[in-house]
């Protein structure tokens, strides 16, 4: 058995997540410290495994089922992978070709979908306030369904995205940090800049900001989060994360510009966002059907981006950092690239192919954090069945 594999299984046995099991993963704030920090092992646990090409797969039959109402590349295939990973096959669900364009409310659709589904996943991050709210009523639907006995199990709700967090996304950013530094203990007293960056397009949702802000604090970082006057968060979110900085007894600062923000950084996420009061001005356009309101506020957004281009990461900026050259860069990908997506963007050219491999890297824990998310919400006994798959050392790639 691998000495890392039972260090890992190990400390998991030492925190108490028993809330997990049969429940939902929708915000990073819905779950304790602890099951925070289960999420990371299991994670972590998983990877070791299929590096040694142990299968890792709980399920001999299942379904996952998916569900995208915005565009994605990371969190879609990570989903693909992190159900195949244990063991359960996927299908998408297309909204155009289901029932849903001909009326089927969201209370019917979750329930057929249901049947043999082992995991949903979602991601609903277009509107305020709109796709915590889908998500909860999926959630409610599957709950009622399954104790009226028309489902024999309740399937697991996974947030891949809403309009007020993006848990996979900042799990995986959790697990790089995690891996780079060595440990969890070793991001106490990190500082790290979330910083708004320049983008041509208006409409980038808020969770990402918000999703970090939320959860770095409460493992000891010192946050600050710089934007231009006017590109404000969610309020509520921001005081959350005032709230559990003040509990770790580390800080959370607000600035205005990214060169304050990357001064001494260890870490520095640059990454655009829409203006919160724009989304909910959209948010009501579109519940009104005002298409041309709708078309009006996009110019106008468009021309207020436009007017902060030197909010674009550069060599000069990493110079700042704790690290200079060196200092991690993240981003949760695709960035907007300055001379190569776009002709002015988040950050330039050379220092995005600076830090590719990192980000690249970082990318590549998202499947592990959902195949977690999974496992600890289906799984009675975590430690007891990772020891038992690395045990049964079944191969996941036979060869002769």
């Amino acid at each position: 058995m691998d000495n890392k594999f039972v260090e890992l299984v190990n400390e998991l046995k030492t925190l108490d997540f028993k809330g997990m099991y049969g429940s939902d993963f929708l915000h990073t704030w819905d779950k304790t410290t602890d099951e925070l920090k289960a999420l990371y092992i299991v994670a972590d646990a998983l990877r070791n495994l299929r590096e040694r090409n142990v299968s890792s797969k709980i399920f001999d039959s299942g379904l996952a089922v998916s569900l995208f109402r915005d565009n994605s590349t990371r969190t879609r295939f990570s989903f693909s992978k992190a159900s195949n990973l244990l063991g359960l096959e996927l299908q998408d669900l297309d909204e155009k070709k289901s029932q849903i364009a001909h009326g089927e409310t969201v209370r019917e659709t979750a329930t057929m979908i249901s049947f043999m589904a082992d995991v949903i996943g979602i991601r609903d991050d277009m509107y305020i306030g709109k796709g915590d709210a889908y998500m909860a009523e999926v959630a409610e639907s599957v709950d009622q369904a399954y104790h009226d006995g028309v489902l024999d199990h309740r399937p697991t709700l996974i947030s891949l995205q809403s309009d007020s967090d993006h848990p996979t996304q900042s799990s995986a950013d959790m697990l790089y940090l995690i891996n780079e530094f060595g440990g969890l203990e070793n991001l106490a007293g990190k500082k790290v800049a979330v910083t708004w960056a320049y983008s041509p397009s208006y409409g980038k949702p808020l969770s990402c900001p918000q999703s970090l802000i939320s959860l770095l604090p409460r493992f000891g970082m010192d946050v600050t989060l710089a934007h231009p006057e006017g590109y404000d968060l969610m309020p509520e979110v921001v005081d959350r994360a005032k709230k559990y900085a003040a509990e770790s007894g580390t800080t959370f600062k607000q600035v205005n510009t990214m060169a304050e923000a990357f001064e001494g950084a260890d870490i520095v996420i640059p990454k655009s966002w829409a203006p919160y009061v724009g989304m909910e001005k959209r948010t009501n356009l579109y519940a009104e059907g005002d298409d041309a309101g709708i078309a009006a506020l996009e110019k106008e957004l468009l021309a207020q981006n436009a007017t902060h281009k030197d909010w674009c990461s550069t060599t000069e900026l990493m110079e700042k950092t704790a690290n200079g050259q060196q200092t991690i860069f993240m981003h949760p990908l695709p960035a907007d690239i300055s001379g190569v997506s776009c002709e002015h963007g988040e950050v330039n050219a050379d220092v995005f192919d600076m830090h590719r491999d990192g980000m690249y890297k970082e990318a590549s824990y998202k499947p592990y954090a959902i195949a977690a998310m999974m496992f600890l919400q289906k799984v009675a006994d975590p430690a007891a069945t990772l020891k038992a798959l690395d045990e049964r050392n079944t191969a996941r790639w036979f060869q002769a």
